[in-house]
């Protein structure tokens, strides 16, 4: 069954079809599911999530963009939520530069905060890193996230990046834009990572793959995934779906 890492059903986007969209999975081949909070709220509705749905389990964090909202008080809040049943990561937390704001000061603020709740509450921890590869790798670096262990979600850097993430022995969340046309960069990334440290992942809503890019993404949407590693790795598409759910379990403690 294939083992969805990544991905947001909190999101307002599934409203509608949500219980619907959900219970179609097992059907369709989806066997387990990270459903990973990105804000407060999204974090308070993942824990429901992981209430309602025995294959669904969930990771706590605040993305960098929501940093802004993080204070003392409510930061002492996702501590909790950490030992809550079928909380199995903190994230997805990390750099964003994509955007001004917030200030990159408080982002590595609050990655730094939360790679120290990751190694305490003895959690994997979810890493979100966009334009901003060096400080990424810096603060890991410094805070010793080999020993914390985790994922570099979305990965979209160059293979030189992956193998510093590879001597921390992390895995790499592999979703929909590697099945872009332009993507060379991640290809020649995936070719290289081993198959022992891949993990499927859609960030859905986001990233829908060819040929639904544009779309509100879904894990139905994984078999496309799958299918461009299994091409770019010259093995079978049961191959990739096995491997990855046994990476994603080892990582996840499940």
């Amino acid at each position: 069954m294939i083992f969805e890492s990544h991905a947001h059903y909190d999101d307002e986007v599934f409203d509608e079809d949500r219980e619907e969209l959900l219970a179609s999975f097992g059907e369709k081949g989806i066997g387990t599911v990270i459903n990973v909070g990105a804000s407060l709220a999204g974090c308070k509705e993942t824990v429901e999530l992981t209430r309602q749905y025995p294959f669904i389990y969930g990771a706590i964090g605040i993305h960098p963009s929501e940093v802004g909202e993080l204070h003392e008080d409510n930061f002492a809040d996702l501590e909790k939520w950490c030992f809550l049943d079928k909380i199995v990561a903190v994230g997805e937390t990390g750099l964003d530069y994509h955007w001004p704001e917030p200030d990159p000061a408080l982002q590595k603020e609050w990655f730094e905060r939360q790679l120290v709740l990751a190694r305490q509450v003895k959690l994997p921890v979810i890493v979100h890193s966009r334009e901003a590869a060096r400080d990424t790798l810096e603060i890991m670096q410094a805070h010793r996230a080999g020993e914390i262990g985790g994922v570099i979600h979305c990965f979209s850097y160059a293979k030189e990046m992956a193998r510093e993430y590879l001597n921390m022995d992390f895995y790499f969340g592999i979703g929909g834009v590697i099945t872009f046309k332009n993507s060379k960069k991640l290809k020649e990334a995936v070719e290289y990572i081993p198959m022992e440290k891949i993990l499927l992942e859609t960030d859905s809503p986001y990233l829908a793959p060819e040929p639904n890019r544009g779309k509100r993404n879904s894990s139905l949407n994984l078999p496309y995934v799958a299918q461009a590693i299994a091409d770019l790795k010259g093995i079978s598409y049961e191959e990739v779906v096995r491997i990855t759910e046994q990476n994603a379990r080892k990582l996840f403690g499940l």
